[in-house]
């Protein structure tokens, strides 16, 4: 799917992908009049809205981009119902030949991880027949249960050639306080830098934490590489609002694609994505949710107001993607 995803940004020109998180203070109010006159203000109600809603955003913008991003807990919080409008979002933008990057976030010991890539990426078997539940291209993963819980996933996805994105660097303001701590580079181990003892010449060298997950990114890639496009089916999820940080890690890890998150609503400037792409303008996709799909709330495009909502989606979508390309570095 790697190598999909990069042709089909070539091709549109457009290295975007459109986050699908519905939140109800998002669904114009004609599509929870129209959900609810049918179902009740219930939790199908909802699943309803929710559905209505993606599938008027995805009419309007699956020409535009390669792919969507649609958010799991957006959806797990109305529970089946909301699962039941997930999957109908992904089937129906794998119909308009759209690219399904599952934001789920997963990460656990080797057994459930197994499971949760069969149902994300691979397929489950009943009886003597296979089902793919989910119908996802990619998903996002979280590597802090160590290598046997990404491997479960990583080898899912060579065998089904689908993608993965590790949370490496991620984009909200709290991401510090883990990812970057400082380690202290022992002979044989990493510890906690003001855990380190001095040496005669001062402290020991060190580096945050987040390198040493890309380190381990490019590691875990290293079987999995796409022949096509130069890239490995193990990416990274590294946010826009750390634009330093990218630049260092586009660096450490050159055959990795880039998953961006926080362009737009969350602070990351376009001005600032330029090192996150490779010097021929590929290796990374910039994720926008609530500045496209809520976009007719916003003073630039109110002239569309709610029932027009779908067609301020494209809009903004159109937008940004000249706003990236002014910046981008071909």
């Amino acid at each position: 799917m790697i190598h999909i995803l990069t042709e089909k940004i070539k091709r549109t020109q457009a290295p975007i992908v459109v986050g699908l998180d519905p939140m109800m203070k998002f669904i114009p109010k004609h599509i929870l009049t129209a959900a609810f006159a049918e179902y009740g203000e219930t939790l199908a109600g909802a699943g309803e809205a929710i559905w209505q809603f993606n599938q008027a955003i995805i009419d309007h913008i699956y020409d535009l981009v390669p792919a969507v991003k649609p958010q799991i807990a957006m959806y797990e919080q109305f529970g089946i119902e909301g699962l039941k409008a997930y999957l109908k979002t992904c089937a129906y933008a794998k119909e308009k030949d759209l690219l399904v990057i599952g934001d789920v976030k997963r990460g656990d010991i080797g057994s459930t991880s197994e499971a949760y890539a069969v149902g994300h990426l691979g397929r489950v078997q009943v009886g003597v027949n296979y089902f793919s539940p989910f119908q996802e291209d990619f998903i996002t993963v979280n590597p802090y249960l160590g290598s046997d819980g990404i491997k479960p996933f990583a080898d899912v996805a060579k065998a089904e050639q689908k993608g993965l994105f590790v949370l490496v660097k991620t984009s909200n303001p709290g991401s510090g306080e883990f990812q970057d701590r400082l380690l202290a580079l022992g002979s044989s181990i990493d510890i906690p830098i003001d855990m380190a003892s001095e040496k005669a010449d001062g402290l020991i060298s060190s580096r945050p934490l987040y390198e040493l997950v890309a380190e381990k990114v490019v590691e875990w890639g290293a079987g999995h590489m796409d022949a096509a496009s130069g890239y490995s089916y193990v990416g990274a999820v590294v946010g826009a609002t750390y634009p330093e940080q990218g630049k260092r890690l586009r660096e450490m890890m050159p055959n990795v694609f880039i998953l961006v998150p926080g362009y737009g609503a969350q602070g990351g400037r376009a001005a600032d994505l330029a090192h996150f792409f490779n010097a021929d303008g590929l290796g990374a996709i910039i994720s926008s949710s609530r500045g496209i799909i809520a976009a007719y709330q916003e003073e630039k495009y109110a002239q569309f107001g709610q029932e027009g909502f779908a067609e301020a989606s494209r809009a903004a979508v159109l937008d940004m993607i000249v706003d990236i390309s002014m910046k981008r570095i071909f």
